[in-house]
């Protein structure tokens, strides 16, 4: 687990994402030049909102990352589902590019073990308790599984 991070220090990710785009801007890699910028963007667009600017977290920048990567993958599937295969290709790729920045995702094992460790500790019995759960099981996932496949994973035990 990184050390704590207090408010004053400027984000390592956010860091990492501009030498990055220096470099792939330096090797004429459009997709990865163009998705940096994207994202960077959306770092900066947050950071600007709100009553006062501010710098984010590496956590508030993963966040932004993992919004923006879940973007591109709901627009991948809408392209694909309208016949448009090479804007869905597009946006496929543009994810990849993003999944570089994120946290490994759990496997289907693992994020079974979770759920379970999350129902034992809320105590839940039933479907009733599917809230409760689900607080506890995406506090434990922490960005490393996406929000549906945790609540799937709940469904499936608690019901």
């Amino acid at each position: 687990m990184p050390p704590a991070q207090d408010e004053t220090a400027p984000a390592q990710l956010k860091a990492r994402l501009r030498a990055d785009l220096t470099t792939a801007m330096k090797a004429r890699d459009e997709l990865r030049t163009a998705t940096l910028r994207m994202v960077l963007a959306a770092i900066s667009a947050e950071e600007v909102s709100g009553k006062e600017a501010r710098e984010l977290s590496d956590d508030e920048v993963q966040s932004v990352v993992r919004r923006e990567a879940k973007k591109r993958r709901e627009a991948a599937e809408a392209f694909a589902g309208a016949g448009r295969g090479p804007q869905a290709d597009r946006e496929r790729a543009e994810e990849g590019v993003l999944a570089d920045y994120l946290p490994a995702q759990l496997d289907d094992a693992d994020l079974a073990a979770l759920v379970a460790d999350a129902i034992t500790t809320t105590g839940a019995a039933g479907m009733k308790d599917m809230g409760r759960v689900m607080g506890a099981a995406t506090a434990a996932v922490a960005g490393r599984a996406e929000g549906s496949r945790v609540a799937a994973e709940v469904r499936r035990q608690l019901g």
